[in-house]
This record gives structure tokens, C-alpha cells and sequence, in this order.
């Protein structure tokens, strides 16, 4: 089994004495913990994003994504008539670089521009202060809010790059034919491990794991994220009141698969995601078929999944990026490497999928093909 010596951190002492007091816990309740933790997770007190940092995201590699992006969105608000009132809001907007360049490019369709207010879904304190030094000058009113709960009714627009990956997952592991949970424990030693739950998975848990999954070999591992669904139902009720569209991009297969996908980064690297809670960023890959059927489920029609190669491609962002290099030739090296990175299939292009979500009386949105 997996292992982890606890770091002499208060969190982690804080994990080992709950654990020891009540037993052990599911793998999303570590995450939470690590992640959000409102003193020491890592979330709440670190800025990890860039190439010197802990990771670096599709926004972060190249203006074009957050350019493509707005005139993405701007489709959108045409396809909802143009309302004249629009709230965009992004999940984890990161440093707020994709949100600067959307606005930034927002200039070419002026109205849209001027129908825009921002909500920044945000639950860094480290965060919310670059995004707000990032965002400074912004065209449009711009507001921070903790919750997607918060956003103010009316046709919106919502976009989350790199938001899903970041949400809990439970874990379950087969055997002997059964599904039990993958629980994290702590040892007379002090040291965090994963563990077999004692008992199997009941009827509401077998229920979240994709029914494709149930002939999985022995020692096989389903990860759910329980948040998907309360966040389709959400999205659900917002959009049954007003028109609306909601953009995923993230990593992950387009179909359900078993696989333990849980994995922490620093610097880059990957590490134990038991080893150190609230000083390395824990993601797991985002299963896109389960996330359709439960847009589906909440009434939600639902357009993709596509690899970002394609939808980027099906956008233009080669003839956006030919469009620079002509007027920055000197730069031609260092754009063909930015494309590179964001639609080759050994990069970001393949792994990555984007999907929008929408209410029932909306067109299918551009970039999922006919």
C-alpha cells in the first residue's frame, strides 16, 4: 500500500488526530482538506501556477487560448440574443491571465463588451490578489464571489479551465467481485496510508461508480466525484430561469475507465499525494462521460466531448497564430511552440477535452462539429 510519513505541519497533525479519533476517511475528504483547508490548504495559501511554479495551464502558454475563448463566448451571447445584461463567470480563474486576455479581446465586438460583468469563482485569498492586480484595468465591472450559489440571476456565461480536476474524488477499489471504498489511514508510526474500507460500497455509493466499469478486474480502482452532479443540478436550476452556456476544459479520458489518476505535483514534478497535505496540488483526471451523463440526468443537453486540438483547431487557432507571425515574425519561433504545446496530441492536445453544457432551449454552441 501507498504511504506517506506526516510532515511536522499543524494540518497534518490536525488529519492524523481525526483520523485516529473517528477512523479513517474517504480520499475526497483528504483532498478537501489539503486543497481548501482555510490556514494551510493549498488553495488558501499558495499561488502555484506558472512555469516556475507548481503547474502551468493552457492560459498561462498562450494568448491565443484566452483570445479564441472570447470570441467563443461572444458566439454565445449571440446565439442567447444579445442580452444586454451578461454575467460571465469563470471557476478557479487561476491568476486571472485567461479572463485578461478574453477582455482584452472582447474590444472586437464592442457591444459584447459592454453587456459584460464578471464573476471571478474564487476560494485562494492568494489568489483573488493577483487576479486583482491582473485585472485592474478591465473594461467591465469585475466581482469576486465564493460560490457559484452567489452569481446574481440573468443570462450568463461560465467557464472553468482547469476547474473539475481540482474537485474531491472517492475512490473504490474491486474485490473479490465487490466495490470498496479506498479510505486514507494513519498507522501507530504516523505515517498516512490508503487502506480497504471494512465493509462493501452500499446502494448509493455503487450508484455514482459508471455501470461500464462493474466487470473491472480485482484490485481496480473507479473514481467518482460526487460535486459533478450537485454542480450539473445547479447549473440546471440557473439555466431553467434564464439562458445560459457553461464551458469545461480539462484532462481526462472521454470515456469512464478505471485507473488511480490521483497524483500531486511540485515544482513541476510529481510526488506522494499522501506525503505532505496542503504543500503539493492533488488533482485526478476528470471522467467526461460520466460528467455528460449527469448533465444529461439534470436535464442539461450537453455538446462534446472533443480533444482541445479539435475544438481549438475547428476555432482558428492556426490562422490566428499565422495572423501573429506575420505581424511578429520575430516571434515565429516562440508561437509555433505555444501551438505546439496546446493542440499536438503528445501535448495538451489530445488529453485535454472541452465540453459545454447548456439549457434546453439552446443551439449547440460552435467548435463540437454538426
Amino acid at each position: 500500500m501507498n504511504m506517506a510519513a506526516i510532515a511536522s505541519t499543524a494540518l497534518c497533525r490536525r488529519l492524523a488526530e481525526r483520523i485516529r479519533a473517528s477512523g479513517p476517511i474517504s480520499t475526497g475528504a483528504y483532498l478537501a482538506e489539503a486543497l481548501f483547508d482555510p490556514r494551510e490548504g493549498f488553495y488558501a495559501t499558495k499561488d502555484p501556477i506558472g512555469a516556475g511554479e507548481d503547474f502551468i495551464t493552457a492560459p498561462e502558454v498562450s494568448q491565443m487560448f484566452g483570445e479564441l475563448i472570447c470570441l467563443w463566448l461572444a458566439q454565445c451571447w449571440h446565439a442567447m440574443d444579445e442580452p444586454a445584461a451578461l454575467h460571465l463567470a469563470e471557476l478557479g480563474p487561476g491568476r486571472g491571465t485567461m479572463m485578461k486576455d478574453i477582455l482584452r479581446t472582447s474590444h472586437a465586438v464592442p457591444n459584447f463588451t459592454k453587456a459584460l460583468e464578471v464573476h471571478l469563482i474564487e476560494a485562494s485569498p492568494a489568489l483573488i490578489n493577483v487576479q486583482a492586480n491582473t485585472l485592474a484595468d478591465a473594461p467591465c465591472p469585475v466581482h469576486w464571489k465564493t460560490a457559484l450559489a452567489d452569481l446574481p440571476a440573468g443570462p450568463c456565461l461560465i467557464i472553468g479551465n482547469e476547474f473539475l480536476d481540482c474537485l474531491p474524488v472517492r475512490q473504490f477499489i474491486r474485490h473479490d467481485q465487490q466495490w470498496f471504498e479506498r479510505l486514507v489511514d494513519v498507522d501507530a508510526d504516523g505515517t498516512f496510508q490508503f487502506v480497504r474500507s471494512a465493509v462493501p460500497a452500499n446502494a448509493t455509493e455503487l450508484a455514482m461508480i459508471p455501470l461500464g466499469l462493474n466487470n473491472a478486474d480485482d484490485g481496480e480502482i473507479a473514481e467518482v466525484r460526487p460535486a459533478i452532479a450537485l454542480l450539473m443540478d445547479e447549473l440546471s436550476q440557473r439555466f431553467a430561469h434564464a439562458p445560459g452556456i457553461a464551458l469545461f476544459i480539462d484532462y481526462g479520458p472521454a470515456k469512464s475507465e478505471t485507473g488511480d489518476t490521483l497524483q500531486a505535483l511540485v515544482k513541476h514534478k510529481k510526488t506522494d499525494p499522501l506525503a505532505a497535505p496542503g504543500t503539493a496540488d492533488l488533482t485526478t483526471r476528470v471522467d467526461f462521460e460520466a460528467l455528460a451523463e449527469a448533465a444529461k440526468a439534470a436535464g442539461l443537453q450537453v455538446a462534446g466531448p472533443v480533444t482541445q486540438s479539435e475544438w481549438l483547431k475547428h476555432l482558428g487557432i492556426e490562422y490566428r497564430a499565422a495572423d501573429l507571425v506575420r505581424k511578429h515574425p520575430d516571434q515565429k519561433p516562440k508561437l509555433a511552440r505555444q501551438l505546439h504545446r496546446l493542440i499536438d496530441d503528445e501535448q495538451m492536445g489530445a488529453l485535454f477535452k472541452v465540453i459545454a453544457i447548456t439549457g434546453a432551449q439552446m443551439p449547440s454552441p460552435e467548435g463540437f462539429g454538426s
